[in-house]
């Protein structure tokens, strides 16, 4: 055990939140040792895009890149919901059965975090989506508004490398996007022309992908295969952005591999240390003037229900769990779509983001284009999935048809709910002996009407832009298998219904800080959270230097 406090501030987690804590503490003098559960990523070497197999590998699984979770029974469905079930022409139904199928959480525990293998959407949350319980009486409202975060934002961007158009309606800027936008794939713009007959505005979406070279790192070669880990640098993840800027300051330490497994409360209502398990089976006492939590939505709440349920002197801790609603339609278009080719999620609607832009339904929703994040992998998923039968008729089919996938996405608001949470699983222990998180997941009634509304739109989007016959629909109606997790320990101004301040500090505990997803208070209309993440990070980062 070491008791020695040789760092201002220790970060766990060196995700989205993590990464940027780091970086901002830094470069205000701060000395930081920043930790990770997971391992670390050679983009060189361990990512598949240039191997032969890629399409059947995926993102890189590595020894402790995954956390253990376990999941609450799914939901009830009543009902049939034609438009909103999950399955496939060539494999059917995906969920057998009326229960929700809790399939996983995906993520990445490991230096950069799940920004490894995210699309690279970088997105500003809409103003009004800040104010939901005082507009619209649901969910909470953010101690803090969009003028407060905008600074933050841009200084994210500018470090990023974030390109994107010129405006993007309410999201109001001070300064332009670093990088121009990036040009329309050929899927977006046929989905382009759809959207026109619909009169839908269609512009380019913001990526933390470069668009020209910057910093040392290449542009995008619009390969595709952003998901699956970028080889190249170009894709905006948080070890190729804030990790390498914090530790060019010199005042960052980065260890992999260091699960933080309990949090010690010290006197004064001030964090003593925490505790790093090693792989030896030994225990690491670790003391700082600052703990910075960031290890997402799932593990943060886990973290302090393990720790004796620190920080949740308001019950608050692991309630409010949001996880983004989805959908996503494939069909076939006469012409070719070259849906591999052209960064994915290029193209982005606006027009239902705002929490009243639904009509009937209060929450938003974006519709995108999703054909190279959901080209089904390559080939094989679509020879599989795209066109039923078998032998030499298949074959021909599946040469006929290759290219010739639309896909529309659509995300939308999560609004918070008492059957929706992340707790501690009475049964399952890791390897340290301690409870591992479970997420349990409801849909309300208007998650359910938003979800109805965003596939009728997509559908719609699929007809006028010229598909034809839809062959693939998935939808979080039936089928949990998130990747933008939130809310779990909220931020607010009443210690009573809150676990952290505007500016990410608990209530009671001096010293702990939370920069990550939990910290929402409302999910946004379908928005990427990691942009958001990286500016709370930041603001928190410049309060703590201030203290």
């Amino acid at each position: 055990m070491s008791d020695a406090a040789a760092y201002d501030a220790v970060v766990v987690g060196a995700g989205a939140g993590g990464a940027a804590a780091a970086y901002g503490l830094c470069k205000r003098g701060l000395s930081v040792l920043l930790l990770d559960a997971g391992p670390r990523f050679d983009p060189a070497t361990d990512y598949p895009l240039t191997q032969v197999d890629w399409e059947a590998r995926g993102f890189p699984q590595k020894e402790g890149s995954q956390a253990t979770v376990t999941f609450a029974p799914g939901q009830k469905l009543a009902g049939t919901e034609p438009l909103l079930a999950s399955g496939s022409r060539g494999l059917g139904p995906a969920v057998a059965g009326d229960v929700r199928w809790m399939e996983g959480w995906h993520h990445v525990r490991g230096v950069g975090g799940t920004t490894l293998h995210f699309t690279g959407e970088s997105h500003r949350l809409h103003p009004d989506a800040m104010q939901m319980k005082t507009r619209f009486g649901v969910a909470a409202d953010w101690p803090l508004d969009y003028a407060a975060l905008e600074p933050h934002y841009a200084e994210a961007e500018e470090l990023i490398g974030v390109a994107g158009p010129a405006t993007q309606g309410a999201r109001w800027r001070s300064r332009p996007f670093p990088q121009p936008a990036h040009p329309f794939s050929y899927a977006a713009q046929t989905l382009g022309k759809g959207a026109a007959k619909l009169g839908l505005d269609w512009q380019a979406n913001s990526r933390a992908a470069l668009s020209l070279p910057f910093n040392g790192r290449a542009p995008c070669n619009y390969c595709g295969g952003c998901n699956m880990g970028c080889p190249r640098g170009d894709k905006g993840s948080a070890d190729v952005t804030f990790i390498p800027a914090a530790l060019s300051i010199g005042r960052c330490m980065v260890r992999s591999d260091s699960p933080v497994i309990r949090i010690e409360a010290g006197r004064d209502d001030r964090i003593a240390a925490v505790l790093v398990g090693k792989s030896d089976s030994t225990i690491e006492r670790i003391e700082a003037s600052h703990i910075v939590l960031a290890c997402g939505a799932v593990e943060t709440p886990r973290l302090l229900l393990a720790s004796d349920g620190l920080g949740n002197e308001s019950g608050q801790v692991g309630q409010n769990f949001m996880d983004t609603l989805s959908i996503a339609v494939g069909a076939l278009h006469p012409e070719p779509q070259h849906g591999r080719r052209g960064l994915p999620n290029d193209a982005i609607s606006w027009d239902f983001n705002a929490p009243d832009a639904i009509p009937g339904v209060v929450g938003g929703c974006r519709i995108y284009n999703a054909a190279g994040e959901n080209e089904l992998g390559g080939l094989a998923a679509f020879a599989m999935n795209a066109v039923s039968g078998w032998g030499r008729g298949h074959a021909q089919a599946v040469r006929r048809l290759w290219g010739h996938v639309l896909y529309v996405g659509a995300l939308g608001e999560r609004l918070p709910n008492r059957d929706s949470f992340v707790d501690l699983d009475p049964l399952v222990r890791d390897r340290f002996g301690l409870p591992v998180g479970r997420i349990a997941s409801h849909l309300g009634e208007s998650d359910i009407a938003r979800l109805r509304f965003m596939a009728k739109t997509s559908h719609e989007l699929l007809a006028a832009s010229g598909a034809g016959q839809v062959f693939q629909s998935f939808s979080s109606w039936d089928w949990f298998g998130a990747t933008h997790v939130f809310g779990t320990c909220r931020m607010g101004n009443d210690p009573h219904d809150s676990v952290v301040d505007a500016f990410g500090r608990s209530h009671r505990w001096r010293n702990l800080w939370i920069t990550d997803a939990s910290v929402f208070p409302s999910s946004g209309g379908g928005e990427a959270p990691s942009l958001t993440i990286h500016a709370l990070a930041l603001r928190t980062a410049a309060r703590i230097a201030e203290r």
